[in-house]
């Protein structure tokens, strides 16, 4: 696998050189700074890509080859007819970036919020801290922060009561700190959503249901595959995080037949999946090791990090890379395998961008301001034992 990491441009406290230094490569990217379906110019392009390969004369090069993510706008999610202007404009962001030798784009359809947690700094006993994410304090805020018209019925009745009981004792600054952390906004991003302006985003979706949603992705996607096959670019999808409903919205990226429906929805090979062993390892009923095998040509891009599912399987915390939920063994086998038929077959492109994924905070970091799981400690510790099983793996399989 190629080695990467997400870098999220030049006030990211973690620097080109760290990545550098890590072991990497290929660096994952965006323009976070051009508004969400405005076209990503060739000029702003080049510029993002001449930031990254400088240097490249004097040390191990390195190279922009995953963009993460070309932001899908909500009028796209939402089906309205504007949504062909956007769309429009994705077809002519895919265009310069194909003219500028990037050719792989992940994108999600979640709406509203790209993911959540309930805490970012959740202390494990090594003193190291990553992310979690509790039913009940989600809870907390659905039911008595924002107060979601309907949100009762999302809930159990033990839930509502011991979030209740809960929120009755949580200080001002408690129900602050609660709000910041689900409201932040787009990874790479430090704003959070204010409630108002938030629950108006969700009345946005009041008449969009699950099937709805699957029809505006599925339009999507026969718009823009067909396209990104021409131009060799690869489109890869990330699954939904967590990959369950929340705050009354459809997730319809989650599970293997949602997958599959995707992947049938537009039959190009460009139409494709970030295979995210994050999020979909969240879910007990995901075997990952299967999905590869089922989608491995349709797998353009992957995440490496896995989760712990607690006493309550609603509750998660990031787990170390090697010892969560998630087989990292045989999906890591799994995707050597992959590489090794496309080798065989004579693919242009033979090997997948990898990145270490959401990574702890600890050593020095933990004194730093870093973005909610992207340290650079922690990623480089999770490269370096995700390098070390794949090292392992391929002498194995070469044996064999």
């Amino acid at each position: 696998m190629i080695h990467t990491m997400r870098w999220f441009g030049p006030n990211d406290p973690v620097s080109l050189m760290d990545i550098r230094q890590a072991g990497c490569t290929g660096v994952v990217s965006a323009l976070h700074q051009i508004p969400v379906g405005d076209i990503w110019s060739v000029e702003a392009i080049r510029e993002r890509k001449a930031l990254i390969e400088a240097g490249n004369e004097n040390y191990t090069p390195l190279h922009w080859l995953v963009v993460e993510s070309l932001p899908v706008h909500e009028h796209i999610k939402k089906g309205l007819p504007s949504r062909e202007t956007y769309i429009r404009n994705y077809r002519e962001s895919l265009r310069n970036l194909a003219l500028c030798g990037i050719k792989t784009v992940c994108y999600n359809f979640m709406p509203v919020l790209d993911w959540s947690r309930t805490a970012l700094h959740y202390p494990l006993a090594d003193g190291s801290t990553t992310l979690r994410f509790v039913w009940e304090d989600f809870a907390i805020f659905d039911l008595f922060i924002l107060q979601r018209p309907g949100a009762e019925n999302d809930y159990d009745p033990q839930v509502r009561l011991a979030a209740h009981t809960k929120f009755k004792g949580m200080s001002g600054q408690d129900i602050q700190h609660l709000t910041n952390t689900v409201l932040l906004g787009l990874p790479g991003s430090e704003e959070a959503y204010g409630l108002s302006i938030f629950q108006s985003l969700l009345d946005e979706y009041a008449h969009i249901n699950d099937q709805k949603l699957r029809e505006n992705l599925y339009y999507f996607i026969s718009e823009i595959a067909p396209l990104a096959q021409e131009l060799g670019i690869n489109l890869c999808i990330h699954p939904d995080d967590p990959p369950k409903s929340l705050l009354g919205l459809p997730r319809v990226v989650s599970t293997s037949d949602d997958l599959q429906q995707l992947m049938s929805a537009s039959p190009v090979r460009a139409n494709g999946i970030t295979f995210c062993t994050g999020s979909l390892g969240v879910r007990a009923d995901n075997d990952l090791p299967e999905m590869v095998r089922k989608f491995a040509d349709r797998i353009h891009f992957v995440h490496l990090r896995t989760t712990k599912r607690e006493e309550n399987p609603l509750n998660f915390h990031e787990a170390p890379h090697l010892k969560g939920d998630v087989d990292m063994y045989e999906v890591i086998k799994e995707l050597l395998a992959e590489e090794k038929r496309r080798k065989e077959k004579g693919y242009p492109e033979t090997m997948l961008p990898m990145r270490p994924d959401h990574g702890f905070q600890m050593l020095d970091d933990l004194q730093k301001r870093t973005y909610p799981g992207y340290s650079a400690i922690g990623r480089l510790k999770a490269l370096a034992e995700l390098r070390g099983l794949e090292l392992a793996l391929k002498r194995e399989m070469s044996t064999f």
